[in-house]
C-alpha cells in the first residue's frame, strides 16, 4: 500500500486538468493556502479513481467539522482516504473522525474530545480510511506508511 500526496495552492488545483487517481497508489491533496474541503468540492467533479484529503486539525477546526466536512465531499467525489495532521494529537484527532464517519452513535472521549450519544449520518458511501501524522509516518489502526521520497510537489508513503 502506499499514498501520494500533492501539495498544491487553490490556483494551481483550480488549473490542473481533470486528473485520475491509481487505486494501487490514491492521491491525498493538501492545499497549502485554503481550505481544502471547499477548493476540492469545486474542482473534482469529473476525477475519478481514489483519492484523498489533507487536513490539519486546530481548535478553530475540530475532528467533528473535519467528519462534517469529509462526509460532504464525500458525497461529491470517491473519497477513500483522510489524512489528519495537527499540532498534537493527530491521533486523538483521527480517531474522533473515525467514529463520526459512521452511522453508528458515538460515545468517545480522548484527549481532543468528549462527545456522548452523538450522530453524524448518513455515513458517506464508501469507506474512508481515516491516518494521523506522527512526523513522517502516516498511521491507521492496521498500517503504518512511512515517508519514502519526494519529487516536487509530489510525496510518496510507503509500507
Amino acid at each position: 500500500m502506499q499514498l501520494a500526496r500533492l501539495d498544491v495552492t487553490s490556483t494551481e488545483l483550480e488549473d490542473l486538468p481533470v486528473l485520475v487517481s491509481e487505486e494501487d497508489r490514491p492521491l491525498v491533496i493538501r492545499v497549502s493556502d485554503a481550505d481544502a474541503v471547499t477548493i476540492l468540492a469545486g474542482v473534482s467533479a469529473e476525477w475519478a479513481g481514489s483519492w484523498g484529503v489533507w487536513l490539519r486539525a486546530s481548535d478553530d477546526y475540530p475532528a467533528s467539522l473535519i467528519a462534517r466536512d469529509v462526509k460532504t465531499l464525500a458525497a461529491l467525489m470517491e473519497i477513500d482516504h483522510v489524512v489528519i495532521e495537527a499540532a498534537h494529537d493527530a491521533h486523538a484527532h483521527a480517531e474522533i473522525v473515525t467514529a463520526m464517519l459512521s452511522d453508528d452513535e458515538v460515545t468517545v472521549h480522548n484527549s481532543v474530545a468528549t462527545i456522548t450519544g452523538a450522530y453524524n449520518r448518513p455515513a458517506p458511501p464508501r469507506p474512508v480510511c481515516v491516518w494521523s501524522v506522527e512526523e513522517d509516518t502516516l498511521v491507521h489502526a492496521e498500517r503504518v506508511l512511512h515517508r519514502s521520497e519526494s519529487r516536487g510537489k509530489i510525496t510518496i508513503f510507503r509500507e
